[in-house]
């Protein structure tokens, strides 16, 4: 078996950093807004494992009922070699492309790409020991801004799974669709997981679930805020919102202040006023219809080739090639 390689771009110090000028840029805006990825310390990835299994959360299960419909036709599609998986996590699903692209015989090496270095490494332990013949090569970093060091290679396929592409507003998408292509070689393959538009009453309970898991996950922000920056943040006192959003096909994750506050955060010399039901914006998850999908894949330098749904129209994976 071989050890899991480890290539770090985003080490404590720039994680620190970037923490800080987010955190800056955030709370001072109007309105204060946060981005998602900070939920994701080794908490926050334990917490969002949960919320995969919930009941309401529809997305997880449902992907990975297409995925397992869908994964030797995608390996026969592709043909990889690599498999280069971008927000890893724990790379639960990523074992139904492991094994079809394992039994398909093309497949050498797997790269789990991803901010936190804890989820990485209990992930990679567990395939380089499922899966002993594969190198597994962990690239600690930012998906929107170290692309560029995923490995060279022939017939590679990029996984970017589980709806995560709907946390970018769609400047964000776009840029980031322009840098999945320009990594790639033509002919070469992106597998994308979309979340689709369904009913409110669907899409709102399965970011708002009645054991108050997402509640938990969404206050986490909070709680990496006070551990990192010695914030003093009073956790209690931001109530968890989802709302839908229909001017932009979005769900909105929002902290709703319960009283007014005054937050202080040491190490930015920062203080935040709060007023009574003022909004802290912390993630969007917007949304797609096949045809946006298409037009903002096409307009990357992709092909759409294939699009697999559930029965239900519920989400969507689909395989793009370089072009």
């Amino acid at each position: 078996m071989n050890a899991p390689a480890l290539e770090v771009h985003l080490d404590a110090d720039d994680l620190a950093r970037t923490l800080r000028a987010d955190v800056l840029t955030g709370l001072t805006a109007t309105p204060k807004w946060l981005p998602p990825k900070w939920f994701y310390d080794a908490r926050g990835s334990e917490l969002f494992e949960q919320i995969t299994e919930l009941p309401e959360y529809y997305p997880t299960r449902t992907e990975r009922k297409i995925l397992q419909a869908r994964a030797a036709d995608i390996a026969r599609h592709t043909g990889a070699r690599t498999l280069l998986e971008l927000g890893s996590g724990y790379s639960t699903k990523t074992r139904l492309l492991l094994d079809a692209l394992t039994t398909a015989g093309t497949l050498t090496a797997f790269v789990p790409m991803d901010v936190s270095p804890s989820a990485l490494e209990a992930a990679a332990a567990r395939i380089a020991t499922d899966y002993p013949g594969l190198r597994v090569h962990n690239i600690v970093g930012d998906m929107t801004r170290h692309l560029k060091h995923l490995p060279s290679g022939t017939d590679r396929m990029i996984a970017f799974l589980g709806g995560t592409i709907g946390n970018l507003v769609p400047a964000e998408r776009a840029a980031f669709l322009a840098d999945v292509r320009a990594v790639l070689d033509v002919g070469e393959h992106l597998l994308l997981g979309t979340d689709l538009v369904k009913s409110p009453r669907v899409v709102v309970p399965a970011y708002d679930d009645a054991q108050g898991v997402t509640a938990n996950f969404n206050r986490n922000v909070l709680r990496v805020l006070n551990q990192s920056l010695n914030a003093d943040f009073d956790l209690d006192g931001f109530a968890h919102v989802a709302l839908w959003n229909p001017d932009q096909n979005w769900i909105e994750m929002r902290l709703r202040a319960r009283w007014p506050m005054r937050v202080t955060i040491p190490d930015l010399n920062l203080t935040v006023d709060f007023a009574a039901g003022e909004e802290l914006r912390t993630e969007v998850s917007a949304k797609f219809h096949r045809a946006g999908v298409e037009y903002e894949l096409t307009e990357a330098g992709f092909t759409l080739d294939h699009w697999w749904t559930d029965p239900d129209n519920l989400f969507a994976v689909s395989l793009a090639r370089a072009t």
